[in-house]
């Protein structure tokens, strides 16, 4: 969340709806280029993840807890009230009841705008940090935390809000909180000099009280960090391969919003500002291919499999009619978090609405992917993520038939025009498969065309193509799905 300069005026923007998706097939573990081996994403038969996958809740946060379920809060459009929802699985959150577990007063502190809860259990007890102004001051906001030992947050009695002192007392929000080598730290965004918001990080003594001096450790100074406001807000931190990533949000919260990261050797002093390095280019932006609009204020958690997912809000279109903060419409979303070889996290693009695309790799070309260029697919070995992420979705031919639908053309499918398969938009021709058991390996995927029976999807001369499977075709018309 972010406001102008100017107190009186606020361009936070607002809300989400999402349901996450999961691949419809086996998916088989897989790997190639930059990126590190994937894992299966869903077992066959478990219900599929759609995005978006909660309507209309905005800085989604989403944690799977030591009981194995997954709990979710987020703000909602009002920006009254804090709410809980939890869920055996990731694809079960958008149906699972909401319970409303904090108000906002109808008067004085606290009663005006609450803005991105985030729900943490450590200490014995849950803890939800949220922001809040004031009735006579909307935009006064500050941190502030609610405690409740109970063991169900959605239906526990919560101790009354305490607030979270910073260094200043000053426009302060989107707190987030983590453990590391035995010290448990504090990361929120908080009004600076000559721009709306800057990072600062503090040790804790307690879930509500700081026990160093707050350092500043991110300033919004680069260009896609400026446009609209001048603003690095919405912390989230995960932990791996030796290092602490902290992605933010950046930004206007309309299409220009976007994600930054922060990085620290896990072995550095992180109170000390030059621990940190801010990565130079954003790491998650708008996609008009993908027709996703202004990602960011996102949380990490893992998937009933234990593979890293990462959690957003966006808005499905680039126009916003009036003030984005009265916009609802940033849903709640998810996607796998891909890694590079080199350990750092691979964001690739928002996916989109519908399922959760997979990648398709090659029984003839062990080690590529099936990637596109706009209009043709190839194997490659080291596509970008998006370039090899496809839908696959429920056809409109015969039943049990499916489309492929390139993440990155949205609205466009893998087309048979003649001999040749064309990521396409054309009416009358063919994009209707049946999806089968893979020809050279039951483990894989082959896609039989519902007008050319018999002809199926495959490699030819590292081009895709379409054409009757011989028994010497078999390898080259299936492909392996991964996440």
């Amino acid at each position: 969340m972010n406001v102008p300069l100017n107190p009186q005026f606020s361009r936070r923007s607002f809300l989400g709806s999402g349901t996450a998706a999961a691949a419809t097939a086996i998916l088989a573990a897989a790997g190639a280029g930059s990126l590190v081996a994937a894992q299966p994403a869903a077992a066959s038969g478990s219900t599929p993840v759609i995005n978006p996958v909660v309507p209309q809740r905005a800085d989604p946060w989403l944690m799977k807890h030591t009981d194995g379920k997954y709990y979710f809060t987020g703000s909602v459009p009002e920006y009254d009230r804090i709410v809980v929802r939890s869920s055996a699985t990731i694809s079960g959150l958008g149906g699972a009841p909401e319970a409303v577990v904090w108000t906002r007063p109808s008067s004085g502190t606290m009663g005006g705008h609450i803005w991105a809860p985030e729900l943490h259990h450590f200490d014995g007890k849950w803890h939800i940090y949220f922001a809040a102004g004031d009735s006579n001051d909307v935009f006064r906001v500050r941190i502030y935390v609610i405690s409740t030992a109970a063991a169900d947050p959605a239906t526990a009695v919560w101790e009354p809000p305490v607030r979270v002192h910073t260094h200043a007392d000053t426009f302060s929000l989107d707190a987030t909180t983590f453990e590391h080598a035995g010290s448990r730290y504090l990361i929120w965004a908080q009004s600076d000099t000559g721009v709306n918001s800057s990072l600062y990080i503090a040790s804790m003594s307690s879930p509500s009280i700081l026990s160093s001096v707050p350092v500043r450790i991110a300033v919004p100074t680069m260009d896609w960090e400026t446009r609209g406001f001048k603003v690095n807000e919405g912390a989230a931190v995960i932990k791996r391969n030796g290092r602490i990533f902290v992605t933010f949000s950046a930004s206007a919260t309309d299409a220009n919003y976007c994600m930054g990261l922060l990085t620290a050797d896990a072995g550095a002093d992180l109170l000390n500002p030059a621990s940190w390095t801010k990565t130079p280019t954003p790491v998650f932006v708008t996609s008009e291919g993908s027709k996703q609009y202004g990602p960011g204020h996102n949380s990490f958690t893992v998937d009933e499999a234990g593979n890293d997912v990462l959690v957003y809000h966006a808005r499905s279109y680039r126009t916003i009619v009036g003030d984005p903060l009265y916009d609802p419409n940033r849903h709640a979303r998810v996607q796998r978090l891909h890694w590079n070889a080199d350990g750092t996290p691979n964001f690739g693009v928002p996916v989109g609405d519908g399922e959760l695309p997979v990648r398709l790799e090659p029984a003839a070309a062990p080690g590529t992917y099936l990637a596109h260029d706009g209009t043709t697919v190839s194997a490659a070995s080291s596509p970008a993520l998006g370039a090899s992420q496809f839908r696959i979705a429920t056809g409109y031919a015969k039943k049990n038939s499916v489309v492929i639908e390139p993440v990155l053309a949205k609205g466009r499918y893998l087309r048979i025009q003649g001999s040749t398969v064309a990521v396409a938009a054309t009416e009358g021709s063919s994009s209707a498969f049946i999806q089968r058991g893979g020809l050279s390996d039951p483990a894989g995927a082959s896609f039989e065309s519902v007008d050319l029976p018999g002809c199926y999807l495959l490699l030819r001369q590292g081009v895709l193509a379409v054409a009757k499977a011989g028994k010497n075709d078999r390898a080259a018309a299936t492909f392996f799905l991964s996440s």
